[in-house]
């Protein structure tokens, strides 16, 4: 649980500016879908879908590092990265497995195997959207995985988009379809006050010993 007060206190070391956006922000969040991107090659690939699950209010990103191992590179994700949760995995099958268990249906983003347009997809699920790598596109257990098969229509010559741009068109649609829903698909009250406790500490530099002071004062 947080500390109501601690939070409070923190938050009068930020300007009125910046707590009002990190509410605004929180209003818009969501974990009722979340992005998955399996062993991506070129590093700022993976940055930009960070970047993109930021803009368009996807709380969580799982990024499996079975064969490429990932590091964020800050200038692509413009720091997108402080307000994204990050969730790493050595391998795609505990990816998998983790996010079944929490729910979600497995979306394989693919041109092939008959997979659905996009315009088709029902939002009203909890999903989880997988991207592949530039040239090999998903494993062959996430496609076997898949609760559902995904693709964005193209009229032109070439079949495939690259990754960041897929995720970019994919979630700024799901997520534009979502807020015409009636469904729950904020975060809760007590996600919100988790993730301003997060923020906070995030940017006051000197959070350490201003929670110190404080709890010496109580």
């Amino acid at each position: 649980m947080v500390d109501i007060k601690l939070l409070e206190y923190l938050e009068t070391f930020l300007t009125p500016r910046r707590l009002e956006l990190y509410k605004k922000v929180l209003e818009k969040r969501t974990n009722h879908f979340t992005v998955a991107v399996e062993d991506v090659y070129q590093l700022h690939n993976t940055s930009a879908v960070i970047r993109s699950c930021d803009v368009f209010g996807i709380q969580n990103v799982h990024v499996i590092e079975e064969v490429n191992v990932k590091r964020i590179d800050r200038e692509i994700a413009m720091g997108a990265q402080k307000w994204v949760d990050i969730n790493r995995y050595l391998t795609t099958r505990e990816c998998l497995k983790e996010l079944k268990e929490k729910g979600y249906q497995i979306v394989a983003t693919t041109p092939h195997d008959d997979s659905k347009v996009l315009t088709d997809f029902d939002v009203t699920k909890p999903s989880a959207f997988f991207f592949g790598r530039e040239q090999q596109g998903l494993s062959n257990l996430v496609l076997e995985a898949a609760d559902c098969k995904l693709h964005i229509p193209m009229v032109g010559f070439t079949e495939s988009l690259n990754i960041s741009v897929s995720a970019a068109i994919i979630l700024q649609h799901v997520t534009s379809e979502l807020r015409r829903t009636d469904i729950i698909w904020r975060l809760s009250e007590q996600e919100k006050l988790e993730k301003r406790m997060e923020w906070a500490k995030k940017v006051i530099k000197s959070h350490e010993q201003i929670i110190a002071r404080y709890h010496d004062n109580m």
